[in-house]
C-alpha cells in the first residue's frame, strides 16, 4: 500500500502510570476527596457559597450520572460545617384570631426547651385545679354567696306565707314548686274536703289563692336578677381562685423568658384565655364529659407551640436536598381534619417544607423537577426576591367548603438555593425568564471530561476507595483500580481525560462485588471487573448480536474481502438505551450522464436527517472544487447507505460516501477488507467524529468471526487518534498483525488506502499525474459534462 502506516498497539489506548495508581492507593490524602478535577466547578461554587448577597443564589449546570449531586452536597456540607446554627422556629396561637397564628423565632435548641416549660404548665395546671377551689376561702366565700341568694328567695316567700297564713292559706314548697292549701278549722284541707265547702267558701277561697300567687309572682319577680348576680359572683370568685393559681406560674415563666419578648408577649395574651379556660374546664364541679386525657389534650391543643424547626446548638447550617419538590414539599402545608362533616384545622397542623428547614442554610433542588410542578417557581422566585416564607395554598388547591383556613405569620427567609440542571434547561430559563439572572447569579458549570493528570488521578482513586469501603469490601487491587481508571477514559473516549460521569464507575463497582461474593473474596480484583463488563454486555448485547447474526448469515450484505467498484463498507454507531455498539453498513454509489446532481437516496426518502444531508451535500462541494475548475460540474449520482430501515443523522459517512462516489465515477475499485468512518469539509480535509472504538470494534468483530485475511482493518481520522480506547483483543489482534488501524488527514489520503492507487497530485500546469485516482476522476466528469452539454446544445 502506498506510505501511509498502521498504528502501533501503543497507540491504540491510553497507559495510565501504574506508579501514580500504586502511590494514590496507599495515600491517606487521596481519601479526602470531593472533586474530580472540576476546577472550574470548584471556584464557581466556593465563590457562590461565600457571597452574601441577593440574588446570588446558584444554577449547577452539568449532564445526569456526572456526580453533581454527591460532589456539591458534599462539597456544602464542608465548607457550611463552620457556620452559625440557624434559629428555631415555631407557631404558637394567635388567641385574638385564631385564623392568623403567630411565629416565634427562638435561639437553637430554645423551641424543645420552651415546648417542655409548658408542657410542666399544664401538668402543673392539672395539679393545682380543681385542687385549688376546694380550699377552704374559696369555699366559704362561695357559701355566702349562695347564702345570700337563698336569704332574698326565702324572705319573699316569708312575706307571702304571713299574708296567706293571716288568711287561713298553707302555702307549701316540694321541690321548687310553690302551692296553696286553705286552711279549715285549722287544719289545711285535701281536694275531697275542699269540694264539700259550699259555694260562698269555695269562691272565697278561689279568690284568696289567686291574689297569693300574684302576692308570690310579685315577690319572686326580680328572681331571675338575684340569680344573674349570684352566677356572676360566682363566676367572678371562680376567675380571681383561677387566676391566684395561675399567676404564681406563669410568673415563673416569664421570670425565665424576660429577655424574650415575642415570648413574654405571648403569655400575657394566653394568660386570660387561661384563666377562661381553667373555669370552664377545670372548675369544682364534676364533668362527666370530660376526662383527664381529653383535659390535657384540649389544654396542649390550644397552648403547646407547634415546632416548625428545631436545631441543637451546634448543628451547624443545614444543607437540605429536596427530590420531590412539589409546593407542599418546598413551602410547607396546612392539614386538616373532619368532624361530623366539617373540615377544620389549627396551628397545631401547620407542617412545614424544605424551604422551613433549610433557613439560614442551603436548599438543592432538581431544576426540572421544579419546574414540573404548578405555581412552584414563581413562588420560589417571589421568597427569594422579598426575603419572605409565606404559607399559601396553591390555587388548584383550594376547593374545600364548609372549612376553617389558616393564614400563618411569614416568615422572614435567608437561604440559598442551588439548583442542578442540564445546559439546555438553563439557557432556556435564561431565554423566557427575565427575572433568572437576577436571582441565579452563578453559574457552576460541570465538564464533561477531566484532565488525566496527577491530581485528578488520586482523587479518582480516592473516591473509588471510599466507595469500595462503603460497600463493605475489604480493598481493590492495584489492577483492578487500573482496569477502572481504563474503563473511565474508554467512557470519555479519550487516553488523556476521565469521564465526568463517576455515576457509571459506581454502578461497576456495585456489580463487580456481585461476583466478588460469588468468588467469596472480599477485596475487589481485576477478574471481578472483568466479570461485571462482560455480564452487562451480555445483557444488553441482544441487539448487536442479532445484527451481527444477520450479517454472519448474508441477509445484510457486508464484504470483508476483495474489492468492489462503488461499494465501500462504512462504520455507524448504534445507541439503543444504554447499549451503544458498533456495527458496518454498506455504502455504494451509482454514476452516470446527467446533471441531477448528488442525490442522497436517505434524504429523498425521508430518512436522512439534517447532519447526514447536510454530509451528502458537501460532497458537491468538494467534487466541484477539487475536479471542476475549469468546466461545470455535471453528473447525476446516487447515494445510499444499503439496508438501513430507520433514521439516519451524523455526517461520519461522508468520507466512506465520498470514496464510493469516486469509485463509481472512475471504476477503480475499493478494497472491501477495510472499513472507514469520517467526516470532510469541502476542501477535502477529513474530520473527527463520535464512537470510533464502537466503530472498530464492530467491523473488527466481524472479521474474527470470519477468519483474518492479515490485511484487513479500519480507516478513521488522524484527529481520532487520541480517542483511541480499544479492547483488549483488537490491541492484540493489532500486535499479531492480524488487523490494522490506519488514520487519515485527507481524501486522498482513504482514496489511496481503499483503492491501492496513488490519488495525484496536482502540478505546476494544474494537471494530476496519468491514471493517478484523482485523473480518472477530473477526466470523466469532464465526459459527463460534454455528454450532457452536448445533449443540450442538439
Amino acid at each position: 500500500m502506498p506510505g501511509i502506516q498502521a498504528l502501533s498497539p501503543q497507540q491504540l489506548s491510553a497507559m495510565p502510570s501504574k506508579r501514580l495508581i500504586n502511590q494514590a492507593l496507599n495515600s491517606e490524602h487521596a481519601l479526602s476527596s470531593t472533586f474530580i478535577g472540576q476546577e472550574r466547578a470548584r471556584e464557581a461554587l466556593t465563590f457562590g457559597l461565600g457571597i452574601d448577597a441577593t440574588g446570588y443564589n446558584l444554577y449547577v449546570m452539568g449532564e445526569q450520572a456526572t456526580g453533581r449531586y454527591t460532589l456539591v452536597h458534599d462539597y456544602v456540607a464542608r465548607q457550611v460545617s463552620d457556620l452559625p446554627t440557624p434559629d428555631d422556629w415555631c407557631y404558637v396561637n394567635n388567641f385574638d384570631d385564631e385564623r392568623e397564628p403567630f411565629v416565634l423565632r427562638l435561639p437553637p435548641g430554645e423551641a424543645k426547651k420552651l415546648v417542655t416549660e409548658l408542657e410542666s404548665l399544664i401538668d402543673e395546671l392539672l395539679d393545682t385545679f380543681p385542687a385549688a377551689f376546694d380550699n377552704p376561702g374559696y369555699q366559704r366565700k362561695k357559701s355566702a354567696i349562695n347564702r345570700a341568694f337563698e336569704q332574698r328567695y326565702e324572705r319573699a316567700l316569708e312575706r307571702v306565707e304571713e299574708y296567706a297564713q293571716a288568711n287561713d292559706v298553707a302555702l307549701y314548697e316540694d321541690n321548687g314548686t310553690i302551692s296553696f292549701s286553705p286552711i279549715v278549722e285549722g287544719k289545711p284541707v285535701t281536694d275531697a274536703e275542699f269540694a264539700k265547702l259550699d259555694d260562698n267558701q269555695r269562691q272565697h277561697f278561689y279568690a284568696l289563692i289567686d291574689e297569693l300567687e300574684n302576692r308570690l309572682s310579685e315577690a319572686l319577680i326580680e328572681l331571675p336578677q338575684w340569680k344573674r348576680v349570684s352566677s356572676e359572683q360566682l363566676r367572678k370568685l371562680k376567675r380571681e381562685a383561677a387566676e391566684q393559681g395561675i399567676r404564681p406560674l406563669l410568673k415563673e415563666l416569664e421570670h425565665t423568658y424576660a429577655a424574650h419578648l415575642g415570648i413574654l408577649k405571648f403569655l400575657r395574651q394566653l394568660k386570660p384565655h387561661l384563666v377562661d379556660t381553667v373555669v370552664e374546664l377545670l372548675s369544682e364541679e364534676k364533668d362527666d364529659k370530660h376526662d383527664d386525657y381529653d383535659r390535657r389534650a384540649i389544654l396542649e391543643e390550644q397552648y403547646l407551640p407547634n415546632i416548625l424547626v428545631a436545631h441543637q446548638l451546634d448543628d451547624g447550617a443545614p444543607v437540605i436536598y429536596e427530590p420531590n419538590p412539589t409546593y407542599q414539599n418546598l413551602f410547607g402545608r396546612v392539614e386538616y381534619s373532619s368532624a361530623q362533616g366539617s373540615v377544620f384545622t389549627n396551628y397545631r397542623m401547620i407542617r412545614p417544607g424544605a424551604l422551613h428547614r433549610a433557613n439560614g442554610g442551603y436548599l438543592l433542588l432538581d431544576a426540572d423537577k421544579l419546574l414540573q410542578h404548578p405555581y412552584v417557581w414563581d413562588a420560589l422566585k417571589l421568597a427569594l426576591k422579598f426575603g419572605h416564607l409565606k404559607m399559601d395554598m396553591p390555587q388548584h388547591e383550594i376547593g374545600m367548603v364548609n372549612s376553617m383556613t389558616l393564614t400563618p405569620q411569614t416568615i422572614p427567609l435567608s437561604v440559598k438555593v442551588v439548583l442542578l440542571g442540564s445546559r439546555e434547561l438553563y439557557y432556556t430559563l435564561q431565554d423566557y425568564d427575565d427575572e433568572f439572572d437576577e436571582l441565579f447569579r452563578v453559574l457552576v458549570d460541570f465538564d464533561h471530561e477531566i484532565p488525566l493528570d496527577k491530581k485528578n488521578l488520586f482523587d479518582f482513586v480516592g473516591r473509588v476507595r471510599r466507595q469500595v469501603e462503603s460497600l463493605g469490601l475489604d480493598g481493590i487491587s492495584a489492577k483492578a483500580m487500573y482496569r477502572l481508571v481504563e474503563y473511565s477514559l474508554r467512557m470519555a473516549e479519550h487516553q488523556e481525560y476521565l469521564s465526568a460521569r463517576f455515576a457509571d464507575v459506581i454502578e461497576l463497582l456495585h456489580e463487580a462485588k456481585f461476583f466478588s461474593q460469588q468468588s467469596g473474596q472480599t477485596l475487589l480484583d481485576v477478574g471481578h471487573i472483568e466479570s461485571a463488563l462482560k455480564a452487562k454486555k451480555r445483557r444488553t448485547g441482544r441487539v448487536s448480536q442479532a445484527l451481527l447474526d444477520d450479517i454472519k448469515q448474508g441477509q445484510i450484505l457486508i464484504a470483508t474481502e476483495g474489492v468492489a467498484v462503488g461499494k465501500v463498507n462504512g462504520l455507524t454507531v448504534l445507541e439503543i438505551g444504554d447499549s451503544v455498539f458498533g456495527t458496518p453498513a454498506r455504502i455504494t454509489s451509482t454514476v452516470y450522464a446527467g446533471s441531477n446532481g448528488v442525490v442522497d437516496i436517505e434524504r429523498e426518502v425521508e430518512l436522512g436527517q439534517p447532519i447526514h444531508s447536510k454530509g451528502v451535500m458537501l460532497l458537491s462541494g468538494f467534487l466541484g472544487h477539487k475536479y471542476a475548475q475549469h468546466f461545470p460540474l455535471t453528473l447525476s449520482a446516487n447515494i445510499a447507505l444499503e439496508q438501513s430501515y430507520g433514521h439516519i443523522d451524523g455526517d461520519s459517512a461522508s468520507l466512506g460516501e465520498l470514496v464510493a462516489l469516486i469509485s463509481a465515477l472512475t471504476g477503480v475499485p475499493a478494497s472491501q477488507e477495510l472499513a472507514i468512518t469520517g467526516s470532510i469539509n469541502q476542501y477535502g480535509e477529513v474530520q473527527a467524529v463520535g464512537g470510533v472504538n464502537e466503530k472498530i470494534e464492530g467491523f473488527f468483530k466481524l472479521c474474527q468471526y470470519r477468519g483474518f485475511t492479515g490485511k484487513q482493518g479500519v480507516i478513521i481520522p488522524k484527529s481520532n487518534e487520541k480517542n483511541l480506547m480499544l479492547d483488549k483483543q483488537v490491541v492484540q489482534a493489532v500486535r499479531n498483525g492480524k488487523f490494522h488501524i490506519y488514520t487519515v488527514e485527507t481524501v486522498d489520503d482513504a482514496l489511496e488506502l481503499l483503492m491501492n492507487k496513488e490519488a495525484g497530485e496536482l502540478n505546476s500546469r494544474g494537471n494530476y499525474p496519468k491514471h493517478s485516482i484523482n485523473y480518472l476522476a477530473v477526466n470523466r466528469l469532464y465526459q459527463i459534462a460534454n455528454i450532457v452539454n452536448g445533449a443540450h446544445d442538439e
